[in-house]
């Protein structure tokens, strides 16, 4: 019964629907893990228990929005990366056997009537 819980989208905050929205997932994991590590370390380090919270929520905010940053700006380039190449290989057919295609050799009497 717990499972299909976790089946379902996930809405963190209420408004972050982390399982459709790209690097929302990842990020909240990264984040967690990051916050467990500064809590963990600055608690071992002072044995202070209050502090140490406020600096694993400081250190899960920081490595969340960090990936987040990092994620969306890899998925960018590579939206941009798949939207050249998809142009690039509906160019090739387009051109493809034409005069207008580049890699087509051309021989003595095409050279002479440009």
């Amino acid at each position: 019964m717990v499972w299909v819980f976790f089946l379902q989208s996930f809405k963190l905050l209420g408004f972050l629907d982390v399982k459709s929205v790209p690097c929302a997932r990842e990020s909240v994991l990264y984040g967690s893990v990051g916050s467990l590590v500064v809590g963990l370390g600055h608690f071992l380090a002072t044995s202070r228990v209050r502090r140490s919270c406020d600096f694993a929520v400081g250190g899960f905010i920081c490595t969340m929005l960090g990936y987040w940053f990092y994620c969306r700006y890899n998925l960018a380039q590579q939206r941009i990366r798949q939207r050249m190449l998809k142009e690039g290989m509906r160019n090739r057919i387009l051109f493809e056997g034409s005069s207008l295609d580049p890699e087509r050799k051309l021989t003595g009497n095409e050279r002479s009537d440009s």
